[in-house]
């Protein structure tokens, strides 16, 4: 017979109940809870807390900082949390520790999404020069989930535009809780592939919870961050994620995205078949003008041209030439030698010479500036300038002169000028 019954308790002590119950709440798991946010708190290390309840239940929210930057907590609002359930031993309490709080309901969705463009905005993300296409990417690089509906719509175009195309594909969660940290490093990683020149984001619709993601400041910055252009196909021609208003190009559909990345063959072949075209015609047309001006060309007349000219140019030569002949350079000198008086004695004509010469030099002494300080005149000029001054009118009381004399000079200051 055993020694109790159904009823009897089973006797355990507080700290394996305790660990008992961590055990039990460890096996729940993940959970994502809606309810609404009560008494939101951020006291301390960038620790955010608040309490979640609806009509008959509540409970308390932890979001340590890494989440707290990309979660949503407004008093009021009815949220979506993803979270553990922990246990606290020191407390007695179960709470939740939030891995992302998200904003229910499509009011509070856009002012969420309006709180990010504001932030991106004021960083210039938004609304920034979209960078070219290019034209024949060597590769093409598409993250999108593992829906097989939109890749087939992608390897669909592929093939009928340019079939074996090189494209690369990277699978990511694209919806849900912390899809937009996986977003972010499918960009980062299809990016940086061998080849790729261009990238492609590529989803589904959805309704605006399952679309949040892409308009996450995580992904935006990430497109904004990315080397080489971004072709943002996210959703229907409605839907409208903030990472279309940072992409280079937005696109209504995925398909609609390929067809503007994806080159077309017959179209470019087409095109270099018109460049090759224009290109002969253009040839050919200078190889023909070419003809005609070589035909228009007579060599036994421009042989004749030639031959003239040449003569002109002899001619004017063998007349310089004789210019410098000696008779004709003779009688020049001879004129010049009739010049002279040869009547009269040469030491006259000398000496009649050099009496004009010392009359001149005398002149010449008589108006020089030393000559006229030696008669007692000076010549005044200010100091600063070194202009000469030739009325009291142009000094100023307190002004240095500096006056010249015939030997030396000396330094004034003006006391008085009238």
């Amino acid at each position: 017979m055993p020694l109790f019954d159904d009823h009897t308790p089973r006797r355990v002590t507080l700290v394996r109940l305790a660990g008992e119950i961590a055990r039990a709440v460890v096996a729940l798991g993940r959970v994502a809870v809606e309810g609404e946010v009560h008494r939101p708190s951020n006291p301390r290390g960038g620790w955010v807390f608040f309490t979640l309840r609806d009509r008959v239940a509540q409970m308390e929210v932890k979001v340590p900082p890494a989440a707290a930057r990309r979660s949503r907590v407004v008093a009021g609002e009815r949220v979506s949390v993803v979270a553990t359930l922990q246990w606290s031993n020191e407390r007695g309490q179960l709470h939740l520790l939030a891995e992302e709080v998200v904003p229910v309901g499509a009011g509070a969705i856009a002012a969420m999404i309006a709180e990010t463009r504001a932030r991106l905005a004021a960083e210039g993300l938004i609304g920034r020069p979209a960078r070219p296409l290019p034209v024949l990417p060597a590769a093409v690089g598409v993250v999108c989930g593992a829906d097989a509906a939109v890749r087939r719509d992608i390897e669909s175009v592929v093939a009928a535009r340019c079939p074996g195309y090189p494209v690369v594909f990277e699978e990511t969660t694209v919806t849900g809780p912390g899809a937009e940290v996986s977003i972010a490093a499918a960009i980062e990683a299809v990016s940086t592939a061998p080849g790729v020149e261009v990238v492609i984001l590529a989803r589904g619709g959805g309704d605006a919870p399952s679309l949040l993601p892409w308009s996450r400041e995580e992904v935006c910055r990430a497109v904004a961050a990315c080397p080489v252009p971004v072709v943002s196909a996210i959703g229907h021609e409605g839907d409208r994620p903030l990472c279309d208003e940072v992409a280079d190009l937005r696109c209504g559909t995925p398909s609609l995205a390929a067809t503007a990345v994806l080159p077309d063959l017959d179209a470019l072949g087409g095109a270099l078949d018109a460049h090759l075209a224009r290109a002969r015609s253009a040839v050919s047309g200078r190889v023909e003008a070419a003809a005609a001006r070589l035909a228009r060309v007579d060599p036994a007349g421009s042989l004749e041209a030639g031959l003239e000219r040449g003569v002109r140019r002899l001619e004017r030569a063998r007349l310089r030439l004789s210019a410098c002949h000696p008779r004709a350079v003779l009688p020049l000198a001879e004129a010049r030698l009739r010049a002279p008086d040869w009547r009269r004695p040469t030491w006259e004509a000398i000496g009649r010479a050099g009496g004009r010469l010392d009359a001149d030099f005398r002149h010449l002494q008589a108006l020089s500036p030393q000559r006229t300080l030696e008669r007692g005149f000076a010549v005044v000029s200010r100091a600063s300038d070194g202009a000469v001054l030739r009325s009291s009118a142009e000094v100023d009381v307190g002004d240095v002169l500096s006056v010249r004399l015939a030997k030396g000079g000396l330094a004034a200051e003006v006391v008085a000028a009238g």
